[in-house]
């Protein structure tokens, strides 16, 4: 029996992208067909690298072909992306802004953005790191770069930084530019300049994330950021206890806020149980069970993870080399996980966009 690339995109209309609700073929993912008597081959064009749906949607197409042209068809499919992007980020290359925040300080939120940062680099994605902490910054820390001073060039007469690349990701930090034992004493318009800059006179290139670690609170950097840069969505970081909670909560209403009015991508709970490195079984909830999934539920917003309260997540951010990083732990999968989910909300929420963009223009 011949195939036809007719037949193929017939059968391919019935696998449906869970997180789009579209099938795969309205949606433009199937790309490059190619058929060779019963050899057949095609692309499949996710939204994200970091897609944790990727080994479900293969299973489905290659169940579609056998059930609808014929079992005896020798398959293979090339599972790739294209990062979306729905509007201009005022960062020239830079395909998506992810800002990363908690209503209160010591809650992780500096490991938070490094860890996811280093994921959707390790998943295949193009990542930039900005560390906005303008008064504590610990980026540098945390990526052994104490000391390090980007180099700066000359474009037109113009200043360019030349981001410091590390473990795969660009890095820029106010903690670059500073003494790092001394205070940063600066008035609200000095702050703002001074996180602007991060953004525009940096030479970021190609990027299908730029992760921006935001101080704790709800302040000037966080009204700076969000209404100077058209964000794509907001993780925000808490711990289990009430007190926590009940600043998450401030946080989130801020980007919810009408004059702020950024999309709450979901919440992180950090330090969710202790597990000693004796007993990765063990989960002793030493700060409470449950609290990040409860506001979750109460704002309905995306839950995305429960991240571990382990004495290696510290160690390695101390020693410059993020726990991410080690295939070994199993910190590993729970920070790529939280990654996956990250990047499956920047998809649904570029999705939204230009569907509101089409209805609009139509």
């Amino acid at each position: 029996m011949e195939i036809t690339k007719q037949q193929v995109l017939q059968a391919l209309s019935h696998v449906e992208e869970p997180d789009l609700k579209k099938d795969l073929v309205t949606l433009n993912m199937i790309r490059d067909i190619h058929i060779d008597g019963n050899k057949l081959s095609f692309s499949v064009v996710l939204t994200t690298p970091a897609c944790p749906l990727k080994g479900l949607i293969e299973n489905a197409c290659r169940n579609a072909i056998a059930h609808f042209i014929s079992k005896d068809i020798a398959v293979t499919v090339n599972m790739t992306s294209q990062v979306t992007t729905q509007r201009n980020t005022g960062v020239p290359g830079v395909k998506n802004i992810i800002a990363v925040a908690s209503g209160k300080g010591g809650v992780g939120k500096s490991t938070v953005s490094v860890n996811l940062a280093l994921a959707l680099a390790k998943a295949g994605a193009k990542v930039g790191l900005i560390d906005a902490d303008i008064y504590g910054p610990s980026i540098p820390i945390m990526f052994g770069l104490e000391g390090a001073r980007p180099m700066a060039t000359q474009e037109n007469g113009k200043t360019r930084i030349e981001p410091i690349e590390k473990y795969g990701i660009k890095l820029l930090s106010i903690g670059f530019f500073t003494d790092p034992n001394q205070p940063v004493p600066w008035r609200g318009p000095m702050v703002s300049t001074a996180v602007k800059q991060l953004f525009n006179d940096a030479d970021w290139g190609e990027l299908d994330y730029l992760v921006i670690d935001l101080p704790p609170g709800t302040g000037d950097i966080h009204i700076t950021v969000t209404q100077s840069f058209p964000i794509t969505g907001a993780v925000v970081v808490t711990t289990p206890q009430n007190v926590a909670l009940a600043d998450a909560k401030k946080g989130i209403g801020m980007f919810m806020m009408e004059a702020i009015n950024v999309p709450v991508m979901g919440i992180v709970e950090n330090m969710a149980y202790f597990t000693p490195a004796e007993l990765p079984e063990n989960k002793y909830y030493i700060f409470g069970q449950g609290g990040g999934q409860k506001l979750a539920a109460q704002l309905e917003v995306p839950f995305l993870g429960e991240i571990p309260l382990v004495k290696g997540i510290s160690d390695s951010g101390d020693a410059g080399k993020p726990i991410v990083l080690d295939e070994t732990s199993p910190m590993n999968q729970a920070f790529m996980l939280m990654a996956e989910r990250v990047a499956q909300q920047v998809s649904i929420i570029n999705a939204e966009r230009m569907h509101v963009l089409n209805a609009v223009n139509n």
